[in-house]
């Protein structure tokens, strides 16, 4: 389950760029990094003429009565809500880290080890008139299943381009296992002096 991540400006080439991207396309006020929740505007990248291409999106499909924000990646293929986008519009969510809460509800933020940013999986669709994405989870490796059960499906860089652009890698990519993440508590932090 991912109900939470964020997308922070931090020292990083490939972050800076997709920021510039963004507001060139929308304007400079259009959109702001931080952190992200359902059905928030947040920077996508899709297939574009064969090239990747940050967009903004909305962050969960609307269906009847529900806001869907993650799918099963074990189980997209077969769903009829997420087959045709597993066919045909699979995106990444570029991210710095993403939240997760434990049986407490303890608030944990999750990242890449050595990396300022990763990518997620996800697939987008257009709904109610608008684009739309959601994030494919995968079951918890072992860096995560003391948190949760699940977690985001993360594409390593090497693989950007072929999640995006070749279909008949998509069912061996669901498969993958992510790479071992750490994680810090995000509870807020109280001082009496």
């Amino acid at each position: 389950m991912c109900g939470r991540y964020q997308f922070t400006l931090e020292q990083c080439e490939e972050i800076r760029q997709i920021v510039n991207d963004i507001q060139r396309r929308y304007g400079q006020n259009t959109w702001t990094p931080g952190e992200i929740a359902p059905s928030q505007r947040a920077p996508v990248l899709i297939q574009a003429s064969r090239r990747v291409e940050p967009v903004l999106m909305r962050w969960g499909y609307r269906l009847p009565g529900s806001l869907v924000i993650n799918a099963r990646a074990e189980t997209a293929m077969e769903k009829p809500t997420f087959r045709e986008s597993v066919a045909t519009r699979r995106c990444l969510l570029p991210s710095t880290g993403f939240f997760e809460w434990d049986q407490d509800k303890r608030k944990y933020l999750f990242r890449l080890p050595g990396e300022p940013l990763f990518y997620m999986a996800g697939l987008y669709d257009r709904r109610s008139g608008e684009e739309c994405y959601c994030i494919l989870t995968t079951g918890a490796n072992e860096s995560m299943s003391q948190i949760h059960d699940r977690m985001p499906l993360i594409i390593p860089k090497e693989y950007i381009a072929e999640w995006l652009m070749n279909p008949f890698s998509a069912d061996r990519i669901l498969g993958s296992v992510p790479p071992a993440l750490s994680y810090v508590s995000a509870e807020a932090q109280f001082s009496l002096w």
